[in-house]
């Protein structure tokens, strides 16, 4: 076996079915688990080459070219050769060839997926298959009984899904027409392809697309004249899912509506969701993400056929559809309200840097992750006031887990104390955590997030106290209320970037910051006191931070711009759009300290 170009370190074999030639690249230990990743149109299967290094480490991964793509040879006459009864000839020459005595774990993207359906659901590969992820390309025949059932009962809404699903297939139309897709892929849109992925899609350049796109591409469009008209019109009554199945939703995708999938377990039951704010072609904009996905299926299944126990598997919290798999960053992360989001999103699936200025609890933060359900927690070590510090920890971030999805700048510290018994110190400390911290945050990671093209989401930790005056916090509020408003004007700017930005105002809750709150013009002994006065008084409210968690997670979930946490923070922040001159006549009470 060869090196192949384009995917380093991988093997090269040549696999013949029905008089082609198909073009099959390995990577990793073939004794492991054997990952079969089918690819889609226009693409080959370099598509999958980030994907396919990331699980070669756990997995023996094959790629291989469809017929008519990359190395691999094409049908004669082209008509009629891209069937997916020929399609499934190919798969099981493939399998056969790369893992004869065990059934492989199938991943398809696209027309990949499309064909992979067909795979997973025809007497004929049972027991070929162990596990099928699914992304950005349906079984055509359910989304020909999709079709017929609305058309059926075109209710408003049905009738609306039919229209959105419509507008979105205009390329299907076209691929339909004779000799024009051909001229054009092997004219000016096979030159201008890379460029348009880049700018549409945000596809980094590297070694895809590769040169044999333009005929790729044309050849291709016969994947769609052979199937799509057939098999929607006669769908099969019998397509149901052989295998356990796990669907990867990108919810920007240009060419799907996710409304596409609202019955599929009917067809593949015990199915696993994911869902993803990306664009279509999530194998070169989010190979961390998927890896992290199919690494954790394919090892759950692995695990059901050997007859070990079920456990709890990773990614079963509540909110695990929605961000499984995904990357998370936790500021101040070492306690509290911080400690607390990290550990709800690693119940979720999600997988969790855990960022605080203190190295032990930071560690402990990430150890904990990992049993309550993250497949993978980072523990780092940074001051957020620090710039140089920060940037340094952006870039080990996007160079060694990867491009941060969600963003909690939750780090904080407090400050009790009259205007005039703050000192210039005091709010130089108190502005460059509560604010500077985030502003590091926001830049940085939000910069990397509007570069990579995807989405994602940023969550500040403000404070009732954003637009509750008091006498005895002008500093701690000011910090406050100017994260509050920074994070107004970010969710403005970044709207357009489908970056969601929140602040999360909560009121009295129980953490150790009022342990660690430094109040101001009082001697030691005296700002003990009152440390341990405040923390009994926060222990008696005893609002737990682990609720101030949750209340994160679904402000990620719905994209809410502010969101008032405890019932006081609620009532303080109705009192200041409703009755303000009430909430400044409570701003005058003397805090009982």
């Amino acid at each position: 076996m060869a090196e192949l170009k384009g995917l380093a370190g991988a093997r090269e074999r040549w696999v013949s079915t029905g008089g082609i030639e198909l073009c099959v690249a390995e990577l990793g230990d073939p004794t492991r688990p054997t990952v079969v990743l089918v690819h889609g149109y226009p693409d080959s299967k370099e598509v999958w080459s980030q994907v396919a290094e990331r699980l070669a480490d756990r997995f023996h991964v094959v790629l291989y070219d469809v017929r008519g793509h990359g190395r691999s040879t094409a049908p004669t006459p082209l008509r009629g050769g891209f069937t997916l009864e020929k399609l499934t000839d190919d798969f099981l020459a493939v399998a056969d060839a790369v893992s004869p005595d065990e059934p492989v774990h199938l991943v398809g993207h696209d027309w990949g997926s499309v064909q992979s359906w067909e795979f997973a659901t025809v007497r004929r590969t049972e027991g070929r298959i162990a596990s099928f992820t699914s992304m950005s390309g349906p079984s055509l025949d359910h989304f020909g009984h999709w079709i017929k059932k609305r058309m059926a009962r075109p209710t408003p809404r049905r009738v609306g899904q039919l229209l959105g699903q419509g507008a979105k297939s205009w390329y299907v139309y076209m691929l339909h027409t004779p000799v024009l897709p051909e001229l054009a892929w092997r004219g000016p849109l096979g030159k201008r392809w890379p460029k348009i992925l880049e700018r549409m899609e945000k596809v980094p350049a590297g070694d895809y697309p590769t040169p044999s796109l333009p005929s790729d591409a044309a050849h291709g469009a016969w994947l769609y004249r052979d199937n799509v008209r057939a098999r929607l019109s006669r769908p099969r009554a019998d397509a149901y899912a052989h295998v356990p199945v796990q669907l990867v939703l990108p919810l920007g995708d240009i060419f799907l509506s996710e409304r596409l999938y609202d019955e599929l377990e009917l067809w593949a039951p015990g199915l696993v969701r994911r869902t993803l704010p990306a664009k279509h072609w999530v194998p070169r904009t989010r190979p961390d993400q998927l890896s992290a996905w199919i690494s954790e299926f394919v090892l759950a299944n692995e695990e059901r056929e050997a007859g070990v126990p079920a456990q709890r598997t990773k990614a079963t919290g509540k909110h695990a559809e929605r961000f499984g798999g995904q990357l998370v960053l936790v500021t101040g992360a070492g306690s509290g309200i911080g400690r607390a989001t990290a550990f709800a999103f690693a119940e979720a699936g999600a997988r969790v840097v855990a960022v605080d200025r203190d190295t032990e609890s930071a560690a402990r933060t990430a150890e904990m992750a990992q049993l309550i359900g993250a497949p993978q927690a980072w523990a780092e070590t940074v001051d957020v006031a620090d710039e140089q510090a920060m940037e340094k920890l952006a870039e080990k971030v996007a160079a060694e887990y990867g491009i941060v999805d969600v963003l909690v700048n939750n780090a904080g510290i407090g400050l009790s104390g009259s205007f005039f018994d703050t000192t210039p110190e005091d709010w130089k400390k108190v502005l460059d955590v509560n604010l500077w911290g985030v502003i590091h945050g926001c830049r940085l990671f939000g910069k990397q997030m509007a570069e990579r093209g995807q989405g994602g989401h940023i969550v500040n930790t403000a404070s009732a106290a954003a637009f509750q005056p008091s006498k005895a916090l002008p500093a701690y509020s000011t910090s406050k209320a100017a994260v509050l408003m920074l994070s107004e004007c970010l969710r403005a700017e970044l709207a357009g970037q489908g970056i969601g930005v929140s602040a999360i105002c909560p009121g009295l809750v129980n953490t150790n910051i009022t342990a660690t709150a430094r109040f101001a013009g009082v001697d030691a002994e005296e700002e003990k006191r009152r440390q341990k006065k405040s923390s009994r008084l926060y222990g008696l409210r005893n609002y737990p931070p682990e609720k101030v968690a949750d209340a994160i997670l679904i402000a990620v979930v719905r994209n809410q711009a502010v969101v008032p946490v405890t019932p006081e923070a609620r009532g303080a922040h109705l009192m200041s759009r409703f009755t303000p001159k009430a909430l400044r006549a409570v701003a005058r009470l003397e805090p009982p300290l």
